[in-house]
């Protein structure tokens, strides 16, 4: 997912490492990153649930290296100041439409059981997360579903080693595995998993169609697919692009973030039933959500948080002066937390 301080993310991992990223590790070059263009709807390819392959192109490696480097950099300071769960949290939403309060740690969980519960997943076997960070929701649903197995891949070496470490320390290392890879180019057979998971990476992914397509393959016939994911509004009649002022205050965000172009719920609807997928359903939680940018804005400016920042460079304080930005965005409804879930055909 994307964060400021920490957030998950897949793609290939090309920059070696250090153990403890937070403490040194350069930040990419000023503009040695593509990051996105127009904010229109993202232009759609049609979907094959076959394997993809092929080259890289050069604007998704120089991507890739940047988000990389960016969680390598962030994920350190994110688990010291809240914990393995690098995601947005749920916080319901009473009759008036005011957001409950709960712990934050424990919004980070209970999205993790929401969407799960939203999606109507009763039991696990084999679950792939995509963008899985440290591997917070692959550990607990590994332990809700007694004997299930997950992997979970992300563009980041330190992410992986830590999960992995993580994992092992809990007693969960022979059934939880976490390694680098790309989400559009999976290193597995079709048909391998029965639940396919994506919470808060898909904003990461340059190319959407081919981000579905890759999902669609692994899944299992039968098995599920759940993105979660940060989108912008769904355009209206007559619209075929956003606002000016709306351009402006995501492109601020693209660019702190290392996000490609962004697209609209719609654009997924779509890419799903070009997919074959069945029983598509979409949820905005945008409001859910709304009272966690408040809070990571109150962790950033804590003493521990900007000595943290100082600590990790420039690039995560770059999307620390930007989460403000996320909070007016959902606010004003250009950005929406949106969800959508699908059966792969048991024909596929």
């Amino acid at each position: 997912m994307t964060l400021v301080i920490g957030c998950t993310c897949s793609s290939p991992r090309f920059r070696a490492g250090p153990d403890r990223p937070r403490r040194g590790r350069p930040s990419v070059a000023p503009g040695s990153v593509i990051r996105g263009g127009a904010w229109g709807e993202t232009p759609r390819a049609s979907v094959s649930v076959t394997a993809t392959g092929g080259s890289r192109p050069q604007a998704e490696i120089e991507l890739n290296e940047g988000i990389a480097s960016f969680y390598d950099q962030s994920t350190g300071l994110w688990e010291d100041m809240w914990g393995d769960h690098l995601h947005h949290g749920y916080y319901p939403v009473d009759a008036s439409g005011t957001a409950k309060s709960v712990s934050n740690r424990q919004a980070q969980i209970d999205m993790v059981d929401n969407v799960l519960s939203w999606a109507g997943v009763t039991d696990v076997k084999n679950m792939l997360d995509v963008g899985c960070g440290l591997g917070g929701s692959s550990r607990h649903v590994a332990v809700m579903f007694e004997g299930s197995r997950a992997t979970g891949i992300t563009l980041s070496e330190y992410q992986a080693k830590r999960g992995n470490e993580i994992s092992k320390e809990r007693g969960l290392g022979d059934r939880v595995q976490l390694q680098v890879a790309d989400a559009l180019y999976q290193p597995f057979e079709d048909g391998r998993f029965d639940l396919v998971w994506s919470l808060e990476s898909g904003e990461h992914m340059p190319d959407k169609a081919k981000f579905v397509g890759e999902l669609c393959r692994v899944t299992a016939p039968g098995g599920r697919v759940i993105i979660a994911t940060w989108c912008h509004r769904v355009l209206g009649p007559g619209e075929d692009r956003l606002q000016d002022e709306e351009e402006a205050l995501l492109a601020r965000i693209n660019k702190a973030y290392f996000l490609p172009r962004w697209c609209s719920i719609k654009t997924y609807q779509d890419l799903f039933e070009e997919a074959g997928l069945e029983d598509i359903r979409v949820a905005d939680w945008s409001a859910e959500v709304s009272p966690f940018w408040g809070a990571v804005i109150r962790s950033a400016l804590s003493v521990e948080g900007v000595m943290g920042l100082l600590r990790t460079g420039w690039s995560t304080i770059q999307g620390a002066l930007v989460m403000p930005l996320m909070a007016e965005g959902l606010r004003k409804g250009t950005i929406k937390f949106a969800l959508i879930t699908a059966v792969k055909s048991s024909s596929q």
